[in-house]
């Protein structure tokens, strides 16, 4: 299956996928707003507004899998989000990225490796994961932050991918 044809529910309960978004680079990244790395909400929002009009988005998936550091229901994210860090990228619907039970856009994405080559399980929150218009994934733990030169250069290579299409 492609990554692209997975459906996906938005934090309002539509029906969505990243074929909604084939034409850009997208950073899908399992967020939660009660994490020693939630201050990477701010930096995920700079990526936004600097490359937003040139063809980027960030996806949120809330997850609670991790020391339940994301334990409010829609309404409490979407508050959290959009008061504290000014959130205008899309959220999506609460998801489970590991275990039997974990939404199916991660079994797929688990599968690529970082930069170190290790694939697999998602190890925290924040691990991010830039789905390039090409269809190609580059992962980054979740230590990496978003404004970091790799994540700013592959970016800009899906941006270049983008444009020259």
């Amino acid at each position: 299956m492609d990554l692209r044809d997975i459906p996906l529910i938005t934090i309002d309960g539509d029906e969505t996928s990243l074929a909604d978004y084939a034409d850009r680079v997208v950073m899908v990244v399992n967020v939660a707003s009660r994490c020693g790395l939630t201050p990477q909400y701010e930096k995920l929002e700079a990526l936004q507004r600097a490359y937003g009009g040139r063809g980027f988005t960030v996806l949120g998936f809330p997850c609670n899998q991790f020391a339940g550091q994301e334990p409010g229901d829609a309404e409490d994210i979407k508050a959290f989000c959009s008061m504290t860090y000014g959130v205008s990228f899309p959220l999506m619907a609460k998801v489970k990225v590991n275990g039997r039970h974990r939404h199916p856009l991660y079994e797929l994405l688990r599968k690529t490796p970082d930069a170190s080559g290790k694939a697999g399980r998602v190890r925290w929150n924040f691990e991010k994961f830039l789905v390039l218009p090409s269809g190609e994934v580059r992962r980054f733990r979740p230590p990496v932050q978003p404004d970091d030169p790799a994540i700013i250069e592959t970016i800009e290579e899906g941006l270049a991918e983008a444009a020259a299409a």
